[in-house]
């Protein structure tokens, strides 16, 4: 076992030499951090910076803890300078020299003065606020990793947050600008149209987000959990993204304005025709209907309704809408008189099929009585008494007016059995026919 000293065994030469030169790395890679802490264009945005809230807090201490990495820089400096000194007194160093040599490389013999302790917020055991203290070399450069790790972080974050946010909010500030013309242009204004409203609100958003982003950009940064990387995290564009989904819909929306005032004439022209449509068709069916009632015996007809005049009268409105050109109210409106005149005129050709169903259930039985005198001409049967009575009977109630369908229906019925029985065939039974009356 060799010879010891205050702090153990005293170094060998060897160890000495092997000491001093990880020493020398660390001190060299050490001062270039530091030269590329100071250099860091984050650092100098906030050192230049009105910084407000977290920002400004965390700023503070991590400019006190840079100055006190600078100061145990400077201690930890001295101490290899001393113990390289010493070492170079002689090329074969004195018992004296080893001892004084451990004791600085391996001894708490650096000691941090004037106070800088205490402003990084160093405190004795008791309490109270020390004016210096005493670290190894290793303990030093352990310190020295925890602060310039803590305001590396910090730097980073800031940098992070200012490359990311304000020039994406400018760009978007430059697209709502140019909305707000376009929207201007449109009729799309504040108090007039939601999406104006929107504007105005996005706008707001913007202004105060660019200005909290500048001045708190800590106030923006979400930390990665778990993370150990310099500024590890990402910054927080929650509220940007928002306010750019919402600036999307409102530009959606002028769009469809857009394209409103483009083919607005076109979409015009078509809802008059539909319009017109149904009107033709309803006058149409009230036509058919005095015909039914006129031709057809005991049926039920549907009322028919009148003109569409509300439909009308909106229309006359989407146009003067066009005139004016508050496109703006006329999207909306003629999304509306589209659907509603689609509707309009299925709704006329239903009341006119429903009014002409039983003229359709009469052109029906013609057709089948007809077709059943060709088939018995064609069997040689056209001069048997009992087919042409009741041919004629059923013919004379399908051709008088007003016609009773149910029993001319009956009497088609009776004619078809009769032909059946001369054609040696059979009929199957049919229900009487109130069933089909009804549907017509």
């Amino acid at each position: 076992m060799g010879a010891t000293g205050p702090t153990g065994p005293v170094l060998d030469r060897d160890e000495v030499d092997r000491a001093l030169a990880r020493l020398g790395a660390e001190h060299e890679a050490i001062e270039t951090s530091l030269l590329a802490l100071q250099d860091h264009a984050g650092r100098r945005l906030l050192e230049g910076a009105e910084l407000t809230g977290v920002t400004k807090e965390r700023w503070a201490s991590a400019e006190a803890s840079i100055t006190l990495l600078w100061t145990y820089f400077d201690a930890y400096t001295a101490a290899l300078r001393r113990a390289r000194e010493i070492r170079a007194r002689r090329r074969w160093s004195s018992r004296e020299d080893l001892t004084e040599l451990t004791e600085l490389l391996h001894g708490a013999g650096v000691t941090v003065a004037d106070g800088t302790a205490v402003s990084a917020g160093a405190v004795s055991l008791t309490g109270t606020g020390k004016l210096s203290e005493q670290f190894t070399l290793a303990r030093l450069v352990e310190r020295m990793n925890e602060l310039y790790a803590a305001s590396l972080d910090l730097v980073v974050a800031a940098d992070a947050v200012w490359s990311a946010l304000p020039a994406r909010i400018d760009l978007l500030a430059a697209e709502l600008q140019r909305t707000r013309r376009l929207a201007h242009s449109v009729g799309v204004r504040p108090a007039e149209h939601p999406a104006g409203d929107d504007l105005e609100r996005i706008t707001r958003v913007l202004t105060r987000l660019r200005q909290e982003v500048v001045s708190d950009p800590l106030a923006y940064w979400v930390p990665a959990q778990g993370s150990s990387a310099p500024g590890g995290g990402r910054p927080d564009t929650a509220t940007y993204d928002r306010e750019a989904r919402a600036l999307e819909e409102v530009r959606r929306e002028i769009d469809a304005v857009l394209t409103v005032r483009q083919d607005a004439e076109t979409r015009l022209v078509k809802l008059r025709d539909l319009l017109s449509r149904a009107d033709r068709t309803l006058a149409e069916a009230r036509s058919a209907r005095g015909e039914v009632l006129a031709k057809i015996a005991a049926s039920e007809v549907p009322a028919v309704s009148g003109p569409p005049t509300a439909l009308q009268e909106q229309l006359a409105t989407a146009a003067e809408y066009r005139r004016h050109a508050q496109w703006h109210r006329l999207s909306p409106l003629l999304e509306s008189l589209e659907q509603r005149a689609e509707d309009e005129l299925l709704r006329a050709r239903e009341s006119l099929t429903a009014v002409t169903a039983p003229l359709a259930v009469r052109a029906e039985l013609r057709g089948r009585l007809d077709a059943y005198k060709a088939k018995v001409a064609r069997h040689g049967l056209a001069e048997d008494p009992l087919l042409i009575e009741r041919y004629d009977a059923a013919r004379r109630m399908l051709w008088s007016a007003p016609c009773d369908l149910r029993a001319a229906e009956g009497a088609v019925l009776r004619y078809q059995r009769a032909a059946a029985e001369q054609f040696g065939q059979r009929v199957p039974h049919q229900d009487a026919p109130d069933d089909r009356r009804g549907e017509a």
